[in-house]
């Protein structure tokens, strides 16, 4: 089965990190990945409303394409019941002393 383009264009997104609608096009251009710019912005439009990529204008004719890093939000009442489970288990052996 063959990896559809979408996810290739956002694997080469991932490898770089941050840069440009013309890097990002040249660089599928020598993979051997060639596409019609309407289908280049359809997988962008794509991509970017799965919320996986940014995309931002810079200037009239250069867009900035930037993956999006997912912050991992703490939950502190989460965190306390993992540690109260954490040392009840601890305690539920016979002569164990902290």
């Amino acid at each position: 089965m063959a990896i559809p383009i979408r996810n290739t264009v956002f694997d080469k997104i991932k490898e770089e990190g941050s840069l440009t609608d013309s890097e990002l096009y040249k660089a599928l251009s020598k993979g051997g990945y060639i596409m019609t710019e309407d289908k280049f912005n359809k997988i962008l439009l794509d991509l970017e409303i799965m919320g996986l990529i940014n995309v931002a204008w810079i200037t009239k004719d250069t867009r900035r394409i930037e993956v999006i890093s997912e912050k991992e939000e703490i939950d502190e009442v989460e965190e306390q019941n993992k540690e109260m489970m954490e040392k009840d288990y601890e305690a539920s052996f016979p002569g164990f002393e902290k």
